[in-house]
């Protein structure tokens, strides 16, 4: 029987009746359907698209001019900036009590603890946005030094995939900070769909990071990368193996992903994997596969990886 004929709707085939479907669908056994069965925690799940609504009107204070409205004077930027954090503030607040409730779910104290620590939370995340306005700065100013291509530092603003995604990036890290749970995932992930980079919320990255090019950059939770790194596509830095509890199930938060030390510039397709460190000032080739630590102003070509590393009966791999 031919592929098409295999899965082509027959007239024998019986109609489906709507309410056998409805009831199929709704069946939770064994389902992720997420419904709020007692009173006492009335919230429902975060909703993505207000936080995308969120971290937008975040940007347009950031860069106020870039995004948002572009017609801001030296008069009305206060009033914008103020009345877009007031936004934030009531929404963000609100979809971090939802996330909060359902991490915390059964607490008896709950929703009032959740709104309570919700509120907490968003003012303590407002408080770090001048330090994460600063910290962009340098990214801009290190995608516009390190792309001969790039004509302006508005234009990496604007048009850079690396730009919006270590945006996203250093707004999902300070949420993660502070404990919010499942929203900085919502976010990062978002640019991660847009942009092809994904920077877990987890990851410490320290000033003047550049990604250039950026589809297929791959950075894990527990990574740590220092000042003025610069990266380019199809780079991962992940982990190479996940220790097991006594169940067999992965152990969660430990450190298993690398540290890239200051000024280290790894270039495409290069993969790089476990708690091993690059050294200050090393310079990781493309299509690189590195498993072990390599020291300060290291210079590592894939020939060299090959001649390095040698495998005896598949221990390595």
């Amino acid at each position: 029987m031919s592929i098409d004929a295999k899965f082509r709707h027959t007239p024998e085939e019986p109609s489906a009746c709507l309410g056998d479907v409805v009831d199929a669908l709704c069946d939770l056994v064994g389902g992720h359907m997420r419904v709020r069965r007692d009173s006492a925690c009335p919230l429902v799940l975060p909703s993505r698209d207000v936080l995308i609504q969120c971290v937008d009107m975040l940007r347009s204070v950031l860069f106020p001019g870039h995004f948002g409205r572009s017609e801001l004077s030296d008069e009305s930027i206060r009033f914008h900036v103020g009345a877009t954090l007031d936004h934030v503030l009531r929404e963000l607040e609100e979809q971090i009590a939802r996330g909060l409730c359902f991490a915390k779910e059964g607490r008896p104290d709950c929703p009032g603890h959740c709104e309570r620590e919700a509120a907490r939370l968003t003012r303590t995340f407002l408080g770090r946005l001048p330090e994460i306005r600063r910290m962009l700065a340098t990214d801009v100013q290190a995608a516009y030094e390190g792309d001969p291509a790039a004509t302006s530092p508005d234009e990496a603003i604007f048009c850079y995939p690396g730009i919006q995604a270590i945006i996203n990036h250093r707004l999902a890290h300070e949420l993660y900070r502070v404990g919010v749970p499942l929203i900085p995932r919502i976010i990062s992930e978002h640019a991660h769909a847009v942009t092809g980079i994904d920077l877990h919320p987890g990851a410490r990255i320290g000033e003047r990071f550049f990604i250039d090019h950026g589809t297929g950059v791959v950075i894990g939770e527990t990574t740590v990368i220092g000042n003025n790194v610069r990266i380019y596509q199809g780079v991962t830095l992940g982990a190479k193996s996940f220790p097991k509890d006594e169940d067999g199930n992965p152990i969660k938060g430990i450190a298993r992903h690398p540290i890239v030390e200051d000024d280290v510039v790894i270039y495409s397709g290069a993969t790089i994997l476990g708690r091993i460190t690059v050294g200050a000032g090393a310079q990781i080739g493309g299509n690189v596969w590195l498993t072990k630590s390599v020291p300060a102003g290291a210079r590592i070509s894939q020939a060299q990886t090959m001649s390095r590393d040698e495998y005896t009966g598949g221990s390595g791999i």
